[in-house]
């Protein structure tokens, strides 16, 4: 029996838990990353660490491996452009292209019959005046459209803002101002895809963030019924119209009237579904390891409803007060500095029921 080789691009948790969920499959994983150490390393079978435009490197890594995904989407197209002339590479770079930059996300989304926020690029001073404007005075989110996330690459303007001092601070960056949404709560969808066109999905998950980075998680989320069957159905129509292989997530906001907008593309596992790896019989890492290595994405069939806590920076010193609390299954990540606004570890809380 031939043993399939995945290469996973990226050394970070997301591929940590993808190739622990690789190895039940009998599928070996080599990583490629340019950091030391990284906590995907310590659990693969190899590492090649090198640059991603090292096109020696990526050449040899190819080789080593039959199958190419990532776990983070801020890779250089150029990247996976060259590795798909020599390996498939999945998910598709269509995927990558979409959720790299936020203009082409959010007109994407629309494109489709999913509804955002307002928003609109800006190039000068009179487009975040305009922006402004029309939001009668109240204040708008101006982001970076490529390379923020958790907070990063952002910031809040309103009516007292100096908007030159502002866009002096963002030093020519491509920008987009997002309407702010008065929200009842975050949730998000995961939906896995294979080659045969099968979906599954995990949640609608209710996301509480702190300092912009997710915090804690619950599912199932508390919501109607009519709110979980409208956030699975445009989740699973944006991986259909991007022929998804692979996972990705839909995070979204759901306002005080009952709607739903989508905020964000993952082109990935994602961290509000790290509870499937105790609460389901098919965890999102095996599901995203088994669509991009050809194999039938399985029912996840989850058993336990759950609480999902994010380890950030110091919190990782509490992790020692779960190891003896009924229902806690620990997961940390092996870096060895705690620093602020860093995911050093989960924890989820297994509920009797769901």
């Amino acid at each position: 029996m031939k043993i399939t080789t995945l290469g996973i691009l990226g050394g970070g948790q997301l591929g940590r838990m993808s190739a622990l969920a690789a190895a039940r499959l009998g599928i070996r994983v080599v990583i490629f990353t340019d950091e030391d150490n990284a906590p995907a390393s310590q659990v693969a079978c190899c590492t090649v660490k090198a640059a991603y435009t090292d096109r020696e490197a990526l050449h040899g890594f190819a080789d080593m491996v039959d199958f190419i995904t990532y776990e983070f989407e801020n890779i250089p197209l150029e990247t996976v452009d060259y590795l798909r002339t020599l390996k498939p590479v999945l998910p598709n770079n269509r995927l990558l292209d979409v959720a790299q930059e936020r203009i082409a996300e959010k007109s994407f989304l629309n494109s489709i019959g999913i509804p955002t926020a307002r928003w609109a690029k800006i190039e000068n001073r009179n487009d975040l005046q305009s922006f402004l404007n029309a939001a009668q005075g109240q204040a708008c989110i101006v982001k970076t459209t490529r390379f923020g996330y958790d907070g990063k690459g952002q910031a809040r303007i309103g009516s007292e803002t100096n908007l030159d001092e502002t866009l002096r601070n963002f030093k020519g960056q491509v920008l987009i101002a997002e309407e702010i949404v008065d929200f009842a709560c975050e949730i998000s969808v995961i939906v896995a895809r294979d080659q045969f066109g099968k979906t599954v999905t995990y949640g609608p998950m209710l996301n509480e963030h702190r300092n912009h980075i997710l915090s804690r998680t619950l599912y199932p989320a508390p919501v109607s019924q009519d709110i979980k069957d409208k956030a699975i159905a445009i989740t699973q129509r944006l991986a259909d119209a991007l022929k998804l292989v692979g996972v990705l997530t839909l995070e979204m906001f759901v306002t005080r009237s009952g709607d739903i907008l989508a905020n964000e593309i993952a082109p990935r596992t994602h961290n509000s579904g790290h509870w499937t790896i105790d609460a389901c019989a098919a965890s999102q890492f095996e599901n995203h390891v088994r669509a991009v290595c050809g194999l039938p994405v399985a029912d996840p069939a989850p058993h336990h409803g759950v609480e999902m806590l994010n380890l950030i920076g110091d919190d990782v010193e509490k992790a020692a007060s779960y190891w003896t609390q009924p229902n806690a299954c620990v997961h940390l990540y092996s870096k060895t500095d705690a620093l602020p606004g860093r995911k050093m570890g989960h924890v989820t809380i297994l509920k009797d029921t769901l």
